[in-house]
Protein backbone atom coordinates (compact mmCIF):
# COMPACT_ATOMS: atom_id res chain seq x y z
CA UNK A 1 0.00 0.00 0.00
CA UNK A 2 1.38 3.46 -0.62
CA UNK A 3 1.95 6.02 2.34
CA UNK A 4 -1.46 7.59 2.35
CA UNK A 5 -1.91 9.84 5.13
CA UNK A 6 -5.15 8.82 7.06
CA UNK A 7 -6.84 12.14 7.36
CA UNK A 8 -5.43 14.22 3.88
CA UNK A 9 -7.21 17.17 5.07
CA UNK A 10 -4.96 17.90 7.81
CA UNK A 11 -1.43 17.31 6.35
CA UNK A 12 0.95 20.62 6.17
CA UNK A 13 1.38 22.00 3.02
CA UNK A 14 4.23 24.14 2.72
CA UNK A 15 2.20 27.61 2.14
CA UNK A 16 0.43 26.91 5.47
CA UNK A 17 3.87 26.53 7.25
CA UNK A 18 5.09 29.91 5.41
CA UNK A 19 1.80 31.36 6.79
CA UNK A 20 2.72 30.72 10.20
CA UNK A 21 6.17 32.57 10.00
CA UNK A 22 4.68 35.39 8.70
CA UNK A 23 3.73 37.31 11.63
CA UNK A 24 7.25 36.12 13.22
CA UNK A 25 8.88 38.42 9.64
CA UNK A 26 6.75 41.28 10.32
CA UNK A 27 7.28 41.93 14.09
CA UNK A 28 11.12 41.19 13.24
CA UNK A 29 10.69 43.56 10.67
CA UNK A 30 8.95 46.03 12.89
CA UNK A 31 11.32 45.84 15.83
CA UNK A 32 14.43 46.33 13.39
CA UNK A 33 12.57 49.86 11.91
CA UNK A 34 12.01 50.86 15.38
CA UNK A 35 15.72 50.69 16.62
CA UNK A 36 16.89 52.92 13.22
CA UNK A 37 14.06 55.10 13.87
CA UNK A 38 15.32 55.69 17.71
CA UNK A 39 18.78 55.88 17.15
CA UNK A 40 18.39 58.10 13.81
CA UNK A 41 16.18 60.22 15.29
CA UNK A 42 16.68 60.40 18.95
CA UNK A 43 18.27 64.45 19.06
CA UNK A 44 14.77 65.13 17.49
CA UNK A 45 12.43 63.10 20.06
CA UNK A 46 14.57 64.47 22.80
CA UNK A 47 14.55 67.69 22.03
CA UNK A 48 9.99 67.54 21.69
CA UNK A 49 10.09 65.47 25.11
CA UNK A 50 8.96 68.66 27.19
CA UNK A 51 6.62 69.36 24.68
CA UNK A 52 5.00 66.30 24.47
CA UNK A 53 5.15 66.49 28.25
CA UNK A 54 2.41 69.21 28.29
CA UNK A 55 0.33 68.32 25.70
CA UNK A 56 -0.57 65.01 27.61
CA UNK A 57 -1.29 67.41 30.84
CA UNK A 58 -4.73 68.48 28.95
CA UNK A 59 -5.64 64.96 27.72
CA UNK A 60 -4.89 63.41 31.89
CA UNK A 61 -7.09 66.37 32.84
CA UNK A 62 -9.85 65.38 30.20
CA UNK A 63 -9.50 61.29 31.44
CA UNK A 64 -9.39 61.71 34.88
CA UNK A 65 -12.33 63.99 35.15
CA UNK A 66 -10.96 67.21 35.93
CA UNK A 67 -10.53 68.52 39.33
CA UNK A 68 -12.44 67.29 42.16
CA UNK A 69 -13.46 64.18 39.80
CA UNK A 70 -13.18 61.96 43.22
CA UNK A 71 -16.55 63.14 44.63
CA UNK A 72 -19.17 61.04 43.01
CA UNK A 73 -22.38 61.63 41.22
CA UNK A 74 -24.61 64.09 43.12
CA UNK A 75 -22.68 63.87 46.85
CA UNK A 76 -23.35 67.17 48.41
CA UNK A 77 -20.85 69.49 48.84
CA UNK A 78 -19.51 71.15 51.89
CA UNK A 79 -21.85 72.31 54.29
CA UNK A 80 -22.93 76.05 54.20
CA UNK A 81 -21.73 78.02 57.33
CA UNK A 82 -24.39 78.87 59.46
CA UNK A 83 -24.92 83.28 59.12
CA UNK A 84 -26.26 83.63 62.60
CA UNK A 85 -23.24 82.68 63.82
CA UNK A 86 -21.31 85.71 64.01
CA UNK A 87 -17.72 86.11 63.57
CA UNK A 88 -17.05 87.52 67.19
CA UNK A 89 -19.08 84.44 68.91
CA UNK A 90 -16.16 81.83 66.96
CA UNK A 91 -13.38 82.66 69.38
CA UNK A 92 -15.49 82.94 72.74
CA UNK A 93 -15.13 80.55 75.65
CA UNK A 94 -18.42 79.73 76.41
CA UNK A 95 -19.11 78.85 72.58
CA UNK A 96 -20.82 75.76 72.27
CA UNK A 97 -19.31 73.74 69.61
CA UNK A 98 -21.05 72.70 66.28
CA UNK A 99 -22.91 69.41 65.53
CA UNK A 100 -21.61 66.77 64.08
CA UNK A 101 -22.78 66.81 60.45
CA UNK A 102 -24.63 64.41 59.11
CA UNK A 103 -23.94 60.76 57.67
CA UNK A 104 -23.87 61.07 53.93
CA UNK A 105 -26.03 58.52 52.13
CA UNK A 106 -23.43 55.55 50.46
CA UNK A 107 -22.52 56.56 47.02
CA UNK A 108 -24.22 54.66 43.76
CA UNK A 109 -23.84 54.94 40.30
Amino acid sequence: MANIPSNPHHAPSPRSQRGAALPWVFFGFLAVAGFFFFTEHRAHLMGALPFLLLALCPLMHFFHGGHGGHQGHGAPGPEPRDASAGAGSQGSAGATPPAPPAPRPPHQH
